[in-house]
């Protein structure tokens, strides 16, 4: 009877333990600016000089402060993995729209790039364009090509994009940048 009443005990120890540190553990992948998070949806990118984070894919932050316009930001998709930065781990890129509440949708690429622990840190933003139409996204020795059409120069937004354009990315000292090709 004393050996089961030990197990018991034992076992209650081992599970309070287990429940305290594994929150916090899970507290600590989930922190705030600067940290790595599993789910590359759900961590900060920097759009136009401004860090901005996804949660669940998407954001919501004030067009200036105080202000009651807001600027929406969302995962749109067009996913391709590769190793990006030369470390031997798979990386994300992949594209987000902002929407600031008037006419204009622009898209932008982003790239997450995977940590030895397994988490993803977010880079810089590069625009694409305002109201493109998207097509796909590869990855090809380093290089990321994100296909889409845009209007031509001297058409007006109300002109459906028809113009093919590829633009070629790559990471340089962890920023996403436009790639001469």
């Amino acid at each position: 009877m004393k050996k089961i009443i030990l197990w018991i005990v034992v076992l209650g120890v081992v599970g309070t333990g287990v429940w305290v540190f594994g929150g916090r553990w899970q507290k600590s992948e989930q922190g705030g600016e600067g940290s790595t998070q599993a789910d590359y949806q759900n961590i900060a990118y920097e759009i136009e000089g401004k860090m901005i984070k996804l949660m669940d894919g998407a954001a919501q932050t004030e067009a200036a402060p105080g202000s009651a316009s807001m600027i929406t930001t969302k995962y749109f998709g067009n996913k391709a993995e590769g190793d990006l930065n030369g470390d031997g781990l798979a990386d994300v890129v992949f594209i987000i729209t902002q929407d600031g509440g008037g006419s204009g949708t622009f898209y932008y690429a982003v790239a997450a790039l995977k940590t030895d622990a397994g988490g993803y840190i977010g880079t810089n933003a590069v625009l694409l364009g305002d109201r493109i139409a998207p097509q796909t996204t590869e990855f090809h020795d380093g290089t990321v090509v994100v296909n889409y059409a845009e209007r031509n120069p001297d058409e007006p937004m109300t002109v459906s994009p028809s113009v093919g354009v590829s633009k070629y990315l790559k990471v340089e000292e962890g920023k996403l940048v436009i790639s001469e090709q």
